[in-house]
């Protein structure tokens, strides 16, 4: 039987495609042959993961501006936030929440970003 094997992207539409991918290379990092791109997981441990989480309503993506919100993983939370605030960034809160780091930010589009450093048990 067929079965879906991850998440292949996150698809939006921007007023000006090239300023977004340009604030993705130069902010966060992450370019690609077709946009940002990413590899599937660089992580080891217990199941890192990926998920599709549904909300009632657009609280939890306030203040962005989309119905939407994307979550990007990072492997050292507090030193990538470092290195936005050293860039300029302005990021909108931090949080431990003990199962896992976050922090939140804005793209250049108003599309809220949730960074996630996710807590793995010991291999």
């Amino acid at each position: 039987m067929a079965k879906i094997t991850g998440l292949g992207g996150v698809f939006y539409v921007v007023k000006d495609p090239e300023a977004t991918r340009a604030w993705y290379r130069e902010t966060l990092g992450i370019d690609g042959d077709y946009g940002p791109q990413l590899n599937w997981s660089e992580e080891t441990g217990d199941k890192p993961y990926s998920l599709i989480s549904h909300f009632k309503d657009d609280q939890y993506l306030k203040p962005g501006r989309g119905s939407f919100m994307i979550n990007l993983r990072v492997d050292d939370l507090d030193t990538f936030v470092a290195q936005l605030k050293d860039k300029g960034v302005d990021v909108l809160e931090s949080v431990d929440e003990g199962y896992g780091k976050f922090a939140w930010l804005l793209d250049p589009d108003g599309v809220k970003i949730e960074l996630w450093e996710q807590v793995l048990a010991p291999e």
